[in-house]
């Protein structure tokens, strides 16, 4: 059990079963105190009274005062009337006001906030009810897969977890989706039909769909959501092109907890390292990222062994955690996941002095070229990885532009919900980030091959269009021009996809999916 918490609230709140707290993170019991406000100003002084919905929207409002990256932008509490906002349930008031306050800071590169996503939907940061930290510590409850338009009267599988419901039905990346529920009208139409599939993927508990496999028969498959544990290393293989060219493929889903992802990663690129590969390609094209330490272990993998010792990346937060004069996040008390350590957000070093992190190399494996598969799904830790190995390695992105997240955060309670806020920044050893506009393909800097994803073909098969771009660029030198891919087309006529409206799509696609760069681990003072 942990109690609920509040800003401002002078008497103990009733207490709860305990939640699966955020990322593995245990919390004690403590009674809520009247605190002081983040700018020691009266304006920022919430009543200390009110319905538990009002102390609830009060203390969003007032951590992120304190916490958030961008917080210098927020007007003072009396302006902004955190109880002003409401929703049809207490998290949807929440999610209204949460909205509201990532839109001030305006980012000049484009006149936009810098979490503009939509008019409702703000890009980074927000809040739940601890969904999100069960999925990063590896378990779900879910089918397992995720649908993507190819074109607009073709609607496809584009991936498929080991293990899940989907995987045990037979289901496979590149089957075509002709029916869902006994709905055969699946075109791609931007509103009902989209909405259409949303739901029934991401919001139900039962689904029933008829699929086309790749010879060209029919599958019908009845299923119902369960727990599983994710396993991010969705498959891995040796590409040999003879001529003593070896090249590591790995696709690599989720960056969910260290302790789940790692002993995966090291068989593959054991295996990577026994078999001499020459050049490898990760895969990221649909991870939405999770947590930095998984992260920097990746990176470690990959990187060569001239790296170790050398900065990976620096960490900036905003003035009032780097001057260590933040007085709220006192009463958020974390174990840590290692040790086993109680300590509260106080006692965590926010300095860029004191987040350093070097590259540790981990295993043998010793390459000076690797190629990152991307598309508007990639995020966050995804691009965290790919950005702090661009001053060691020749790093080539294939696909298209990804999401642009280089922000990060870590949770917050607040009472039965959890909310993450932007808080902080990250950059490579040569200043380079603030990819907020994200990483395009074959640009000066990101080079390489902007093109469409291949969603009609399974993971790690050569001819799967953006595989076979690194492929034709390992053993030619450069990149081909691509062919449009060739659609199988339920009805005859269809208008394909192009990598543009493929990245659009991927937002909209993805709104119920996790996208984030996670500190779990922090330094302490």
């Amino acid at each position: 059990m942990r109690a609920i918490t509040y800003i401002n609230v002078l008497t103990p709140i009733k207490m709860k079963k305990l939640l699966f707290i955020a990322f593995g993170l245990s919390s004690l019991f403590f009674t809520a105190c009247k605190k002081s406000n983040p700018n020691d100003n009266t304006s920022n002084t919430a009543a200390v009274t009110g319905s538990p919905l009002d102390l609830m929207r009060d203390s969003v409002f007032l951590y992120a005062k304190e916490d958030y990256y961008w917080y210098d932008a927020l007007p003072d509490y009396n302006t902004f009337n955190p109880r002003s906002f409401t929703g049809t349930t207490d998290l949807n008031a929440l999610k209204s006001e949460l909205f509201k306050i990532t839109q001030y800071k305006i980012n000049p590169s484009t006149g936009l906030p810098y979490e503009y996503y939509s008019s409702t939907q703000n890009k980074y940061s927000f809040i739940d009810d601890g969904t999100a930290s069960a999925k990063l510590n590896a378990i779900t409850g879910d089918f397992g897969f995720s649908p993507f338009w190819i074109a607009t009267t073709d609607l496809r599988i584009k991936y498929v977890y080991p293990g899940s419901p989907a995987d045990l039905a037979g289901v496979k990346r590149g089957y075509q989706i002709l029916s869902i529920n006994g709905n055969t009208n699946l075109a791609y139409d931007g509103g009902t039909n989209l909405n259409f599939v949303i739901n029934a993927y991401s919001a139900s508990s039962t689904i029933t769909m008829v699929l086309k496999k790749y010879d060209g028969t029919s599958l019908t498959v009845n299923m119902n959501t369960a727990a599983y544990t994710i396993k991010p290393v969705i498959t891995y293989k040796v590409l040999d092109q003879g001529n003593g060219k070896k090249i590591g493929y790995i696709v690599f889903n989720s960056f969910v907890t260290l302790t789940s992802a790692q002993p995966a990663l090291q068989t593959a690129f054991s295996a990577f390292t026994t078999a001499g590969i020459t050049d490898l390609v990760v895969d990221l094209r649909y991870n939405g990222g999770g947590y930095v330490e998984t992260a920097q272990y990746l990176d470690n993998l990959i990187a060569p062994t001239s790296a170790n010792g050398s900065l990976m990346y620096n960490t900036y937060f905003n003035p009032t955690l780097a001057g260590n004069t933040e007085t709220l996040l006192k009463n958020q008390v974390r174990r840590d996941p290692s040790t086993g350590q109680l300590y509260n957000y106080a006692q965590v070093d926010y300095s860029v002095s004191g987040n350093v992190v070097k590259f540790a190399k981990v295993g043998t494996l010793n390459i000076s070229r690797v190629f990152f598969i991307v598309t508007g799904s990639t995020a966050s830790a995804s691009e965290l990885t790919i950005n702090s190995l661009r001053p060691y390695m020749n790093v080539q992105l294939i696909g298209n532009t990804s999401y642009g997240k280089p922000v990060g955060f870590f949770d917050i309670d607040i009472s039965v919900y959890q909310m993450y806020i932007a808080e902080f920044e990250t950059k490579n050893s040569a200043g380079q980030g603030g990819y907020y506009a994200g990483m395009k393909p074959g640009t000066t800097d990101y080079p390489g091959f902007y093109g469409s994803d291949d969603v009609t073909k399974d993971f790690g098969d050569p001819t799967e269009g953006l595989l076979a771009e690194a492929i034709n660029y390992v053993n030619k030198g450069v990149y081909s021009v691509a062919p449009p891919l060739a659609i199988q087309s339920v009805e005859g006529t269809n208008t394909q996809f192009s990598a543009d409206d493929q990245n659009t799509l991927s937002r909209k696609l993805d709104a119920p999916n996790f996208n984030g760069m996670v500190m779990q681990k922090h330094i302490l003072k």
